[in-house]
């Protein structure tokens, strides 16, 4: 899709696009997607000020979004292959800031330390460098820093003829808060909706100490998406406030 009809697609969201024009075209590839039910207490005191956990019938979430990022450039410049294309593994969990719901990541990590770099300078995001390798229905990632590791096998199935509530809500978030010093950041992004499909792990191993209260090697729920073209807004900071 060209970018116009993609700003265009709006019914799926849950507010009107951001007022102004984008900052940065991203495409978001072959992404697996492993979700968590977890306890509430043991979430909230991972979060920032200002964050709250969102719910979906009376429990929050966690999700490892394993996937490749392509094409990620400003608005009106070409993007440069070298760093414009890395996979990235983020842990991410969702929150309410208000009336508003997006997503927040507890980690965020990518296997270009060029591109971590970058992306650290230009967003303020905690990227950090992971050795990673992918392959065709595979996934591997390892931080000797954090010792961290992930390994996955799996294979995917039929796009989802319909999704459930469960599905969209896991999936289909337009905003990403997350702390940079004293200040907490919004981001707003759009995108069409997310193409899902079954998926079914053939073996998995994820290891992040950090979060070992929240996950494990037994996902509640697990998709895959052939990917989705995304345009992103410019930060807007705001204080903590106690």
């Amino acid at each position: 899709m060209t970018v116009k009809e993609i700003l265009q697609t709006t019914h799926h969201r849950p507010w009107p696009l951001p007022v102004g024009s984008w900052r940065y075209y991203q495409e978001w590839n072959n992404a697996v997607f492993l979700h968590w039910k977890v306890g509430y207490e043991a979430l909230k005191k991972l979060l920032p000020p200002g964050l709250e956990p969102d719910l979906l019938e009376g429990n929050p979430w966690v999700s490892l979004v394993a996937f490749t990022m392509q094409k990620i450039r400003p608005a009106f410049l070409p993007s440069f292959k070298p760093v414009s294309d890395f996979d990235e593994i983020n842990i991410r969990t969702y929150v309410r800031s208000g009336n508003l719901s997006g997503v927040y990541f507890l980690s965020i990590e990518a296997g270009n330390k060029l591109s971590c770099k970058l992306a650290r300078g230009i967003s303020g995001l905690p990227y950090r460098y992971s050795e990673m390798r992918r392959q065709e229905q595979q996934y591997t990632s390892r931080n000797a820093e954090f010792e961290d590791s992930l390994s996955i096998r799996y294979t995917t199935g039929n796009e989802l003829p319909e999704k459930t509530v469960t599905d969209r809500w896991l999936t289909e978030r337009y905003a990403l808060f997350q702390e940079e010093g004293q200040h907490l950041n919004k981001f707003d992004i759009h995108h069409v909706e997310w193409p899902v499909q079954t998926l079914s792990l053939e073996s998995l191993e994820v290891n992040y100490s950090r979060f070992q209260p929240l996950i494990n090697n037994t996902p509640d729920c697990t998709h895959y998406s052939r990917g989705v073209q995304v345009m992103a807004w410019g930060k807007e900071k705001k204080k903590f406030t106690k």
